[in-house]
């Protein structure tokens, strides 16, 4: 096509013309990397300690707290319930937790909406500390002061790779917003 063709979009902004949103992705991409999240530990090396943080507990924290209103409050119970299925805890346990969770920052969104991300990293850090408490309590091991000094590492690089996992939200919701060229 020729420089002065009027179907031609060569301008600044003309080649965003006619572009929308894809509803599919829109709507797929926060279920998907959290279900996807919940697989990935599974495929962790054996260890004596747990050090596999919970990634589906923690980007579905990540997404409710960088999209606030995306995510609906019920889905603690679809997405706790396929955590269920691959985690290795008591069945119930995600379904119970997540859904508590989603409430809980319901309520924090409703009580302070003008939160930092400091503020949403502590609160993360609190949410994924009482997690693995309750969890390491549920499991089915004998609580003892060894068995929690084992659980530390776990919660220590979960609380240092939550604002990575914040970043990979945002860029998950970048792609879920891009705007895809219709044919």
């Amino acid at each position: 096509m020729e420089r002065n063709d009027p179907r031609a979009r060569s301008d600044a902004y003309g080649s965003r013309i006619n572009r929308s949103h894809s509803p599919l992705l829109a709507n797929i991409i926060p279920w998907a990397s959290i279900l996807i999240a919940s697989l990935l530990p599974i495929f962790a090396v054996a260890a004596a300690l747990p050090m596999v943080p919970p990634l589906g507990f923690m980007l579905l924290i990540a997404w409710r707290l960088v999209r606030p209103g995306l995510l609906p409050v019920w889905a603690g119970f679809p997405l706790g319930l396929f955590d269920d299925l691959y985690s290795g805890q008591p069945f119930g346990f995600a379904i119970l937790t997540w859904s508590v969770v989603l409430l809980v920052i319901e309520l924090i969104e409703n009580r302070w909406p003008w939160r930092a991300f400091w503020q949403d990293w502590f609160t993360a850090c609190i949410l994924i500390a009482i997690y693995l408490l309750v969890g390491w309590l549920l499991s089915g091991a004998t609580p003892t002061l060894h068995s929690l000094i084992g659980v530390v590492p776990q919660f220590v690089l979960s609380i240092l790779i939550f604002p990575l996992i914040a970043r990979m939200v945002g860029w998950f919701d970048d792609l879920r917003l891009r705007r895809w060229k219709r044919v």
